[in-house]
């Protein structure tokens, strides 16, 4: 262990636990000093809506005090998986005490019944941890298809007369880049044996039609595996699967993550409710209208300040710096001009590619964007990059 951490701090790689203390929906406190927090997934802001907070101080219990097939399933798990399955069309709900979870238990005991399965390379990290999980229960096989090259998936699964599984993403969480849905339609509609799983932790309550993501544009015929994060645009924590009730009662009564740990508290599923609540309202779509016009600006401000930022449209974005101290030495930077923005190193993304991970919020301001676009160009300059 001593070895591997010195090397870790050799590399400028070794992370530490910091006490955060959110102050609003844009601000944070770190040992005393107040900062712009512009590394947050709290995409809508809704961590602090008082219908969301409200919601959970006012749940009968706070925690579940079982397992879910114990007595740990109560009303406000099965309202949220009403609603959720209403929301996105599906069938079933299952909820997890994490997204990492849902990720790992879905592939980890769905995986093995597929001859084969593919995954994307730049799929997140509990989908990798799902399959290998898989693998090593039944040595099932599985490869992965360079980053959107769903064309080479399909080829894959043309070729071959079993049943596949699919695996990606449906927004990217270092580049916010994203699943390109024509390739996905064309794989559905030239093979027949592949099963699709779309984590849509990023895209849910920020892209589409009410915030249904993935879930407008695909059936549950064609992506029959959807995996969501309440901890992105809605604000809390936890996750689920949402699918088809055969695959859903499967996972009931087989699927480690789900039959073994404690279910998630009754407070946090009320509190996740009246988020989705919130994004499929009015209101969610006018979070998100501000979002897209937040991003945009900071776009407009990059532009003039030739920053070579990513173009993605999403809240997340990206300026790659390369080397890992680099990276620290921006983000110190921004630090000191009162921006929170954490350094992203291998190997959390692939060596050389080092960045700052920019998330813009729907509670972000016009002043609040320029002064970290202002903050990005003196720091840039500082670096040397």
């Amino acid at each position: 262990m001593a070895q591997q951490l010195e090397q870790r701090a050799a590399q400028q790689r070794k992370r530490n636990l910091q006490v955060v203390v959110p102050l609003t929906s844009r601000e944070i406190a770190v040992a005393g000093n107040r900062y712009l927090n512009f590394s947050s997934n709290d995409y809508l802001g809704l961590s602090q809506h008082p219908k969301v907070l409200g919601s959970y101080a006012a749940s009968r219990s706070i925690g579940a005090r079982a397992s879910t097939l114990v007595t740990g399933y109560s009303d406000a798990h099965a309202n949220l998986c009403g609603v959720l399955a209403e929301v996105l069309e599906r069938p079933s709900v299952l909820l997890f005490s994490s997204a990492f979870a849902a990720n790992v238990g879905a592939l980890g005991t769905l995986g093995p019944l597929y001859s084969e399965l593919y995954l994307d390379r730049l799929a997140h990290a509990s989908l990798l941890q799902g399959a290998l999980q898989g693998a090593r229960q039944t040595g099932y096989r599985w490869r992965r298809f360079q980053h959107n090259d769903l064309r080479t998936a399909q080829k894959w699964t043309a070729a071959h007369n079993d049943s596949c599984l699919v695996v990606s993403e449906s927004i990217f969480s270092m580049d916010g880049d994203v699943l390109p849905q024509d390739a996905l339609a064309g794989l559905l509609s030239h093979v027949k044996n592949a099963d699709v799983m779309i984590d849509d932790a990023h895209g849910f309550g920020v892209c589409g039609s009410d915030g249904r993501g993935v879930a407008e544009q695909f059936s549950v015929a064609e992506v029959g595996l959807l995996s969501l994060a309440f901890g992105k645009a809605c604000g809390v924590a936890g996750g689920a699967i949402a699918t088809d009730e055969w695959s859903a009662d499967y996972l009931i009564n087989f699927c480690p993550e789900l039959i073994y740990s404690t279910a998630m508290p009754p407070a946090q599923a009320a509190a996740i409710q009246a988020a989705v609540e919130i994004i499929t309202s009015a209101e969610g779509q006018h979070l998100r209208e501000k979002l897209a016009v937040n991003v945009a600006y900071f776009h407009e401000l990059c532009r003039s300040a030739q920053l070579p930022v990513s173009t993605s449209e999403h809240a997340i974005q990206t300026l790659q710096v390369g080397a890992d101290a680099k990276a620290l030495q921006l983000s110190e930077t921004l630090r000191n001009a009162g921006i929170w923005c954490s350094a992203i190193r291998p190997p959390t993304v692939p060596e050389n590619t080092a960045r700052l991970r920019i998330t813009l919020t729907a509670a972000h301001n016009d002043d609040d964007i320029r002064q970290l676009v202002a903050a990005l160009a003196a720091g840039f300059e500082d670096v040397n990059l």
